[in-house]
């Protein structure tokens, strides 16, 4: 009988410990064969599952599964995706999700579900604005920061007439509209913009419209391989060398590495991310190039980030209710070793300082990754758009 005991006794314990334990599913939707595959892609889904280990979610009592899929860019693929992983496959939480038509597609789909969407690889900032939404997180920046960043710099130094080479859906529409606003606040003027086919290989015509224009500035409001094809070109057309500047409004550090300092030095940029930034950037960047065989983007540090603070939340709340979690990830202060300390906003928006960086010339680098210098600090309460003025629903 004692023994019996004993064993039922152990039996109970264990299965208390147990009836406590959450299981979340995490889907990482993004380009994994195109031209955002370097920026996100697999190495999105390593950045997950770092977060993970490093978060010790075993230890703490939540089981996570981490699954992927290629969106390819378009919406009606993200949008089937989003839907049978909520539907069918018990899917929490998509994460990451480049690409603003398809960002926003999910993100609807995410509200009519109730599940979590936190992204990292879209840029539009309506994610936070007419389209935000109570189930949405956006992490890592956004169209308004890059506008304020990036633009706001080039009228500064001079650039008062722009012309802009846009990508022909959501997010290039919101970046130049963003980018111009900035620019006409600060008295330049914008005198043309050309649409360019998205994906694209070619923009040799629309280079040539823009620098007939005259225009001081051509505004690239466009990302990935299709900023990297268009600086390629214009290089070879020698904008730079015949007095206009070019203004790359959404630059990640990978496409900077496949460009060459030879062909990117000098270009000014704005990010929320750099390897090299202080001790904890670099020890965790070398842990993922371990991995992946290059150093992180912002988007797949801000898919890290994101993960580790909704787990965060999760073990807080002490389950996975979506409301619950939403609300404890914007009650809890933001704090990890990539993006520091900040906080989540009512209307979704993940605020931390953001920097403008300057590429090095060849002399300057002592690396294959030391690309960037610092140029300013962009406090999070400057950074991205204030508040009250997104015309975020959520906002009270």
């Amino acid at each position: 009988m004692r023994k019996s005991g004993l064993l039922a006794a152990m039996a109970g314990l264990l299965m208390a410990g147990t009836a406590h334990a959450t299981d979340v599913k995490i889907g990482v939707m993004n380009d994994r064969s195109g031209i955002y595959a370097d920026i996100g892609g697999e190495g999105s889904v390593i950045a997950a599952r770092m977060a993970v280990e490093d978060f010790d979610a075993e230890s703490k009592g939540v089981n996570v599964e981490i699954v992927s899929a290629d969106h390819q860019n378009k919406p009606d693929v993200g949008s089937n995706i989003a839907r049978q992983w909520y539907d069918t496959e018990n899917v929490d939480v998509i994460a990451d999700v480049p690409t603003s038509s398809v960002a926003l597609a999910v993100n609807e789909i995410t509200r009519e579900k109730n599940k979590i969407f936190l992204n990292s690889g879209a840029a539009t900032s309506d994610l936070t604005g007419s389209a935000c939404s109570p189930n949405t997180v956006h992490w890592t920046y956004d169209t308004w920061q890059l506008a304020n960043g990036t633009g706001g710099a080039m009228v500064a130094n001079g650039g008062k007439t722009w012309y802009f080479l846009t990508a022909d859906y959501a997010f290039g529409h919101a970046l130049e509209r963003d980018t111009s606003a900035v620019v006409t606040a600060a008295g330049g003027e914008v005198i043309g913009s050309v649409k360019t086919p998205f994906p694209g290989t070619d923009f040799s015509s629309f280079l040539l419209q823009a620098q007939a224009s005259g225009a001081q500035v051509i505004g690239l409001a466009n990302a990935g391989g299709d900023t990297v094809n268009s600086m390629k070109q214009a290089s070879e057309f020698g904008i730079t060398q015949g007095g206009q500047a070019i203004a790359g409004l959404l630059v990640f550090i990978n496409d900077v590495h496949s460009l060459g300092l030879e062909v990117a030095q000098g270009l000014v940029l704005t990010e929320s991310f750099y390897w090299d930034m202080n001790e904890g950037t670099r020890e965790w960047s070398a842990r993922f190039e371990e991995q992946t065989g290059n150093k992180p983007s912002m988007i797949q540090a801000g898919v890290y980030a994101a993960v580790l603070h909704y787990l965060k939340a999760v073990e807080a709340v002490g389950d996975k209710d979506p409301e619950k979690v939403m609300a404890k990830m914007k009650e809890m202060p933001t704090d990890d070793p990539l993006f520091g300390q900040g906080v989540v906003r009512q209307d979704g928006r993940k605020t931390h300082d953001s920097y403008l960086f300057r590429v090095k010339t060849p002399d300057q680098s002592t690396g294959e990754w030391d690309l960037y210098e610092t140029v300013a600090t962009i406090p999070a309460a400057e950074a991205f758009r204030p508040l009250e003025d997104g015309g975020c629903s959520l906002v009270q």
